[in-house]
């Protein structure tokens, strides 16, 4: 049975405004009374019904399409609807006046749609945070990760680690337990042990996994470094095709991190400009160089820019990161042969060049973010919960000389810990922070 909550909650659906449709959505207890009283009588579930939306008064707030799912067969598990109507502001807003104005209909907090859905049992943690992802995705990539684990990927990965530590600790407890019972065997040490450090090596590769997740939903991380004047903020500007950075004859003028990001085969990467980098900068400029070395460092790779037509190498020792030596401004040595020392030659002047770099920052990026069909821990909640478990693994493992019942209590520990991860075990103290991260009307 679904859980009776008091209140009826209430959002628009459906985005920004004005738009050509908007859903709005309803779901709880009175969601029958809601219908009833502004769009007549209950329409067949799940058929939809073309309904008059009307105020108390009987006028007529807009005319559309009405959807009713009955509990525990709808996405919350419990009465829903929702109201389709023209996505004008003052009709939406019209719409959301007279339902909030019924008994025990309120508006909906950020998430609560499928925070009450997961308290329903229709989907567990992992499938609620994949349908955060599925909403903000903004690449394909994106769309991939999050549409695989929405449908339950991740959860069936840790369920199946979890059932292979519940039958191990059974197995030790039986030998504990029943070891005089003939029907038990009298050692099932060899087979279980072997078992759990197998697991215990597919959490630790799972677990290297999650950043290749990182670069997919966060995005490749892309630095631009080099001395003043080497076409730093030029190239910045082709990539973004807009004029994202100042560009000027004047040494120095970037001195703060400027960022774009792009969709490169599907794969966001974000690409920030930086101060150009020299020894004798002023106190601001000096301050733009720190942050520009300091930002470097944390890059997943770094494009370092030379002027071909007057080069101009750095004294400061670059980060130990994958780089990229970039030859620019090739326009202004137009019979110049291109320097082996250089990985690609561009020209943001005429073209030259820009298809091979961003085809070349492509493949560093597709290499980050793995294959794509692999199941990955998609947030630091999840890699923090595997840790602990894999360390409560490893110590029940190791301990061969040691009691028994302290590693299979080791086993029940992991377990709990992949049980965290999906929801299955207590984690009130968590829904709160999660399902914030939501917009409203999910």
């Amino acid at each position: 049975m679904p859980i009776a909550f008091s209140d009826t909650i209430v959002a628009l659906s459906s985005g920004r405004l004005p738009s050509g449709i908007a859903i709005v959505r309803v779901s709880g207890s009175q969601t029958r009374f809601v219908i009833e009283t502004i769009g007549g009588s209950l329409p067949e579930p799940r058929k939809a019904a073309v309904r008059q939306f009307r105020d108390k008064t009987g006028s007529i707030i807009d005319s559309g399409v009405l959807l009713f799912f009955t509990g525990p067969s709808s996405f919350t598990g419990e009465d829903s609807a929702e109201f389709q109507l023209h996505g004008g502001k003052a009709v939406v807003a019209a719409m959301l006046e007279m339902l909030v104005s019924l008994p025990s209909v309120r508006y909906a907090e950020a998430g609560e749609f499928t925070r009450r859905a997961f308290l329903n049992g229709k989907v567990d943690l992992l499938e609620a945070e994949a349908l955060a992802d599925l909403v903000t995705a903004e690449t394909e990539a994106q769309r991939r990760l999050a549409q695989h684990n929405s449908e339950g990927a991740q959860s069936q990965l840790y369920l199946a680690w979890r059932r292979r530590l519940i039958h191990a600790r059974a197995m030790i407890e039986a030998e504990l337990d029943f070891s005089d019972e003939q029907d038990v065997p009298g050692s099932v040490a060899a087979k279980v042990w072997r078992d759990v450090g197998e697991l215990a090596d597919e959490i630790r590769g799972h677990i290297k996994g999650y950043r290749a997740a990182e670069v997919i939903r966060d995005g490749f991380d892309v630095v631009i470094i080099g001395a003043p004047n080497a076409g730093k903020s030029s190239l910045l500007n082709a990539l973004a095709q807009r004029e994202a950075a100042i560009v000027s004859d004047e040494a120095g003028t970037t001195r703060d991190l400027v960022e774009v990001v792009l969709d490169l085969a599907g794969l966001k990467v974000r690409v920030t400009d930086t101060a150009g980098i020299r020894d004798d900068a002023g106190k601001v400029e000096a301050m733009g160089i720190e942050r520009a070395l300091a930002r470097a460092d944390k890059a997943d790779l770094l494009l370092y820019l030379v002027d071909v037509s007057a080069p101009r190498l750095l004294d400061a020792t670059l980060p130990s990161v994958s780089t990229l030596c970039i030859g620019a401004k090739l326009d202004l040595l137009p019979d110049a042969m291109r320097d082996p020392d250089f990985d690609v030659v561009v020209s943001v002047a005429d073209g030259t060049g820009m298809h091979d770099l961003l085809a070349t920052i492509g493949r560093h990026a597709a290499e980050k973010a793995g294959s794509g069909g692999d199941v990955l821990p998609s947030r630091l909640r999840h890699v923090a919960l595997l840790r602990d478990a894999l360390s409560f693994i490893e110590s029940a493992a190791q301990g061969e000389d040691g009691d028994l019942e302290l590693r299979a209590d080791d086993l029940r520990q992991a377990g709990d810990r992949l049980g965290r991860i999906s929801g299955a075990v207590d984690v009130e103290d968590l829904l709160d922070v999660i399902f914030s991260e939501f917009c409203i009307g999910k």
